[in-house]
């Protein structure tokens, strides 16, 4: 399997300083600040990125674990909510929520919720963050 890689630079300190964001494929760069991601400034972070990462993985997993049980997936999308809480020991994301909306036909929602939650527990970026907290609310619009 192929390594995956992105990049980051920071200049200057953390509170006045800022900093770059590039995916290693080129697909996307972007700059970040303090501002952009503790605050509501323009930019970028890493939150967003890892959010990102993680809606796309849990799509690519449940349109495969429903194609595994006999269903065809018109569409699946997927938006990652990241929570960057500040705690006594620093920031730390405490919980990511999916929330999913997929067009399956066919399919009952206990199914798709059975399914649905398999997807959110083995795809790959829910395995590397379990150490916060993935929620997951999954909608079947058929």
């Amino acid at each position: 399997m192929p390594k995956r890689k992105a990049n980051a630079e920071w200049k200057g300190t953390l509170p006045e300083g800022n900093g770059t964001l590039a995916l290693g494929s080129g697909a996307f760069q972007g700059a970040y600040s303090f501002s952009s991601r503790f605050e509501e400034g323009a930019g970028t972070n890493p939150e967003e990125l890892i959010g990102a990462a993680h809606s796309g993985c849990f799509s690519m997993a449940l349109s495969g674990d429903l194609g595994k049980n006999g269903f065809t997936p018109q569409s699946v999308k997927t938006e990652a909510i990241v929570n960057l809480v500040k705690g006594d020991g620093g920031f730390t994301i405490t919980e990511i929520e999916l929330v999913c909306k997929a067009h399956v036909p066919d399919i009952d929602e206990a199914e798709f919720q059975k399914i649905a939650e398999g997807a959110k527990e083995n795809c790959p970026v829910s395995r590397l963050l379990t150490g916060a907290k993935i929620k997951l609310s999954a909608t079947l619009n058929n």
